[in-house]
């Protein structure tokens, strides 16, 4: 999909006749003077959308995944949250060790937001990289939370609390993608590599494929 950005009328379009409504969300049929300019990314593209005042993205992206993290999955994760801060979107995680720790320092150095739900009830206990905590209780199933709050959900590594919340993920019509090991769910894409991610994060954030509501 090829994306073009007119900075004389702030319209982005796709080079087919189509333009981006910021508002819905939707792509509709551009007039032609929303046309031309400069060829961009689809990451581009959402970091325009972020910095326009009017209607950026609120929802968060969603982590979930392994608590004892490898040192790759926990380079990953960090990565992942550097990505998602330069999208100029925040990040949801449980707030806690291994994939949310290493997500959340990413994000918060690249000068993002991080909003941790805790399984516990002191908001205390989170990583000193939340923003925000939010401790739900003791009998709570964050990544139940985690997985239909955010725009998007990705899970790194990760068990059998991590399938459960895939799935929920699936179940409440969220784009789900795995990374670093996690568990392996039909119809789930395994994605490769923190640009390939970030492009898909990118892609929901645009909504390029129309199956995003526009309350999100």
């Amino acid at each position: 999909m090829k994306l073009f950005l007119n900075k004389e009328t702030n319209f982005l379009h796709d080079g087919e006749d189509r333009v981006f409504d910021r508002m819905a969300r939707r792509w509709r049929v551009a007039a032609p003077s929303a046309t031309g300019g400069e060829e961009i990314t689809i990451q581009d593209a959402c970091r325009w959308l972020q910095r326009q005042d009017d209607y950026p993205i609120r929802s968060p992206i969603s982590l979930i995944g392994q608590t004892e993290a490898s040192e790759a999955q926990m380079a990953l994760a960090q990565a992942l949250g550097t990505g998602i801060a330069k999208l100029g979107l925040s990040l949801l995680c449980d707030g806690g060790p291994g994939v949310a720790t290493a997500a959340a320092k990413g994000a918060k150095d690249a000068g993002g937001q991080v909003i941790g739900i805790l399984p516990g009830t002191d908001w205390r206990d989170a990583n000193p990289y939340v923003s925000v905590s939010l401790s739900v209780g003791a009998n709570s199933r964050p990544n139940t939370l985690i997985a239909e709050a955010g725009l998007c959900l990705i899970a790194i590594g990760g068990g059998y609390d991590t399938l459960g919340g895939i799935a929920h993920g699936k179940q409440c019509g969220r784009k789900v993608f795995t990374m670093g090991g996690a568990p392996t769910v039909e119809g789930v894409p395994e994605v490769d590599g923190i640009e390939e991610v970030l492009d898909a994060i990118s892609h929901v954030a645009l909504n390029t494929d129309g199956a995003e509501p526009t309350w999100r």
